[in-house]
Order: structure tokens, then C-alpha cells, then sequence
């Protein structure tokens, strides 16, 4: 019994430290561990942003004008963007806006390969040293580029990663979509992360490597093409740094449906990535491979510690009074979160339901993906999410 009870509090242990613990463990390395400011400096000037696009035609002209915006700042900039054999209008306004603006180059690709393929390919095409990835549906801050591009005088660093803001301005009052506020812990997260130089995952919306490092993206097995470029970057010695200047908008799913397909599509690849990176998993190096293990594969694997905390505090309830009430905490967040789901049926949302719910609903997703994951039925193949 004396090792059911260790593994009880091990995994306590292990959901504690990927939420609380960890934030608070690199929080602090990073006032003990003071990074050096000695670099050399290196200009930057040529640009290229990558960004793939299918049935877009909703975000694509919107996107392309608020390029258009920063051009001026760096005349030596281009944008490609490669269309996954759009069916809708995006291949239309793409070829009317490449005719308007000569540094946009449109590449239509009759073929669907998917988000990666699509960026596999235009990184052949890039002409500058620098790669900056972006979204259709991203909108880029005024600064945004001169802020992303400044970390890059450091020729330590690899990767810069920009400050994704989440938008819920078209979400109901009703709808119990949380994503923005689960979004500024994740963003904390990261900051403590790219200030010690090895963030795990950038933000897909805003995120530039330096072009020698890019590494094609995997096709024959699909990956989640963010998390893996980060941390290709990462394994060939370089920083992945944060910039908080660089700031980027996006609007999060209108409904709890769209939010838990999307998590369920990008959890199924997450697993997949680890395959590539397994040298992260033996702590080589040792705080990069802490950080990969705490942020991101405890966090993967919550749903079952999740599972096992509740068989094993129906098991232990019965012994003292500690593990009585732990297993009644349980019962109160799973049942506030089935409140939470008949509120949100009911287009009613409040927060102490609807953050349980959304949190409940996230670990599914994490859970599904993972069946998804081992039955093979993720593919590099994505659809766009559904636009008003």
C-alpha cells in the first residue's frame, strides 16, 4: 500500500509542477541566472515572411494590406504566399493583390500538401537570411516586424518569437470559450521561457528563424510545424528568445466546438512531434530538456494523471481523511464543469463554470488526439478554421 500512496502524491506531484511549479522554478532560475549582453552586432535587413494559405478569402486581403503597412520600413522585404490549392476566392484576390504589390509573391500550388508542404517549399524560394511565419488570419502590430527582427543582433540567437494577442471580440457573452485567459498564462510562460533562451513552442502567428536553420518539415509523418521548427532551432545549439515587443492579433474560436476541434487536430500532432526530438526527453541539455518535459509532455499527458488521481483517491478514500477530501475536490470541479456544459448548451456563462469546463474540455481534446495519434489518423492535411 506504501507504493500506491507514493504514487498517489507522484502524481500530485507531476500535475502541480507542469502548472504551478515549473512557472515558479524557471521564474527563478532566470533571477539567479544572469545572461550575458556582450554580443556582436549584426544588421538586419532582408526579410521574407512565409505564409500558407487555404480558402482564406475571408482574412487574405486584410492580411496582405497590413503587410502593406510595414513594407515601408524594410524596403529589402518580401512575402510569399504559397495557396494549398484554395477552392474559394483566395487564389483570386492573391493574384489581384501580387499585381498591386511587387513584393508579394503568390505561389499556387494545384496539389494539397498541406500547411508544411506549403512552407517546405517557399523556404526554397526565401531570398533574405531571415524567416518570419505568420498566419492569414494574424494581424501584425505597427512595430511588429522591427521588434521581431531586433533579437536576431545577437548571433547567438537562432529564433525570436513575437507576443500573440488572442482576441475574443467576436465571441458570444454566452459562448464559455476561455482560450484568452488560458492564453496570457501560456504567454507568461513563455516570457519566463525566452528570457533563459529556450522557449518551447512559438507562437505559430508570430514567430522568425534565421534561414540556415530552417529544417524541411517532416510530411511523411505529420507534426505540429511551429513546435517543431522551435525546437530544431533549439537542437542546433542556438537561443529561442521572446520578444515582447512584438506584438500580433488573432481572434480565438467563436464557440467551445471550434476551440476543442482545433486542440484535438494540434493535440494529435504534438505527439507525433516528440519522436523527433527524443534527445530533449534524457536531459541533454539538462534545463532545455527540464523545460520540454515540464512544459510540454507532462502538460500532454495531464488527462491521465488526471484519470489515475481520481481511480486512486476512490481507492485511498476510505483510509484517512486527507484522501476523502481530495477525491470530494474532484467531484466539485468535474461537477462544475458539467455545469458548465449545460450553461454553455444554454448560452449561459459563468466563470467559476465555464474555466473548469474549458479546462475539462482542453484535457479531452489532449486525450482524443492522443487516440487519434496512435490509430494514425493525423494528417499534414489541414482545414482552415471557419471564418464570419
Amino acid at each position: 500500500m506504501i507504493i500506491v500512496h507514493l504514487f498517489f502524491f507522484l502524481i500530485i506531484f507531476l500535475m502541480l509542477h507542469t502548472y504551478l511549479l515549473y512557472p515558479l522554478s524557471i521564474y527563478i532560475i532566470g533571477l539567479v541566472k544572469k545572461e550575458k549582453n556582450a554580443y556582436k552586432f549584426m544588421e538586419i535587413k532582408g526579410i521574407s515572411i512565409l505564409i500558407a494559405a487555404y480558402n482564406e478569402e475571408k482574412v487574405i486581403r486584410g492580411r496582405v494590406e497590413n503587410l502593406a503597412h510595414l513594407i515601408k520600413r524594410f524596403p529589402e522585404m518580401e512575402v510569399l504566399i504559397g495557396s494549398d490549392n484554395s477552392s474559394d476566392r483566395t487564389n483570386k484576390i492573391l493574384i489581384e493583390m501580387s499585381e498591386k504589390y511587387k513584393w508579394l509573391k503568390f505561389h499556387l500550388y494545384n496539389e494539397r500538401s498541406g500547411k508544411a508542404g506549403i512552407l517546405n517549399n517557399l523556404s526554397k524560394l526565401t531570398a533574405n537570411p531571415i524567416i518570419v511565419f505568420t498566419d492569414a488570419n494574424t494581424i501584425f502590430h505597427a512595430d511588429a516586424i522591427e521588434s521581431l527582427v531586433s533579437g536576431f543582433q545577437n548571433e547567438k540567437v537562432g529564433g525570436v518569437c513575437g507576443r500573440l494577442v488572442l482576441k475574443d471580440n467576436l465571441v458570444g457573452k454566452n459562448e464559455s470559450v476561455e482560450e484568452s485567459r488560458y492564453w496570457k498564462f501560456e504567454t507568461l510562460i513563455k516570457i519566463l521561457e525566452g528570457k533563459l533562451g529556450f522557449l518551447i513552442g512559438a507562437n505559430g502567428g508570430i514567430f522568425a528563424i534565421r534561414k540556415e536553420l530552417f529544417e524541411m518539415i517532416p510530411l511523411n509523418r505529420a507534426v505540429t510545424d511551429d513546435l517543431f521548427l522551435t525546437l530544431s532551432v533549439i537542437k542546433k545549439g542556438y537561443k529561442f528568445i521572446y520578444n515582447y515587443d512584438a506584438v500580433a492579433y488573432e481572434d480565438v474560436g467563436q464557440d467551445i466546438s471550434t476551440e476543442y476541434k482545433r486542440k484535438v487536430r494540434f493535440s494529435s500532432t504534438n505527439y507525433q512531434t516528440i519522436s523527433f526530438f527524443k534527445d530533449f526527453l534524457t536531459f541533454r541539455p539538462f534545463l532545455v530538456s527540464y523545460a520540454f518535459w515540464s512544459h510540454k509532455i507532462l502538460r500532454w499527458f495531464f488527462p491521465f494523471f488526471a484519470i489515475i488521481l481520481l481511480v486512486l483517491s476512490l481507492l485511498l478514500s476510505g483510509e484517512n481523511v486527507f484522501f476523502c477530501y481530495v477525491l470530494i475536490g474532484q467531484f466539485i470541479f468535474y461537477f462544475s464543469a458539467l455545469i458548465g456544459y449545460c450553461f454553455s448548451k444554454l448560452k449561459i456563462k459563468i466563470s467559476i463554470f465555464s474555466l473548469p469546463y474549458f479546462f475539462t474540455m482542453a484535457n479531452t481534446a489532449l486525450l482524443i488526439g492522443f487516440i487519434r495519434f496512435l490509430k494514425n489518423k493525423h494528417s499534414v492535411i489541414w482545414e482552415s478554421t471557419t471564418r464570419d
